[in-house]
């Protein structure tokens, strides 16, 4: 299956924490970061989610925020540094590429929010993902 979600990263179950409705699951990255997705538990029922599990982490460019180092006293659980590979701008949006341990993510942030961060190749930065807007594929 293809799919047009940009950042498709594997990973490994390390745990699942059914919820009455919601399931989070920790998922370990290849290069070992650990990562929070909140999803359904019906959906990590059919997935057949348990720890061992070899599952692909997708998340769409637009939900993926950036920071130019690690943010306390915020709940936004997944904060993965990395690097910037590369900036292509538009009229108003800008796509950056950035490096992580095990892959590679996208960002689509606004042009103003390159400049003030002062994003260029090569700069430090930590990937905020909320857990509600990761979701889990398996093959």
């Amino acid at each position: 299956m293809s799919l047009s979600i940009r950042n498709q990263i594997p990973g490994t179950v390390v745990s699942v924490h059914p919820g009455e409705v919601m399931a989070t699951v920790k998922v370990r990255l290849e290069g070992g970061q650990e990562i929070t997705a909140a999803i359904t538990l019906e959906a990590a029922q059919e997935l057949g989610l348990a720890p061992g599990s070899p599952v692909r982490v997708l998340v769409k460019s637009t939900e993926v925020s950036l920071a130019t180092a690690a943010v306390g006293g915020l709940s936004i659980r997944n904060q993965i540094p990395g690097t910037v590979n590369g900036i292509t701008s538009g009229g108003a949006m800008a796509s950056v590429k950035v490096g992580v341990v095990g892959g590679e993510l996208t960002a689509a942030i606004t042009k103003d929010a390159v400049t003030d961060l002062g994003l260029t190749a090569g700069s430090s930065v930590v990937a905020l993902v909320k857990s509600t807007e990761i979701s889990l594929a398996t093959d």
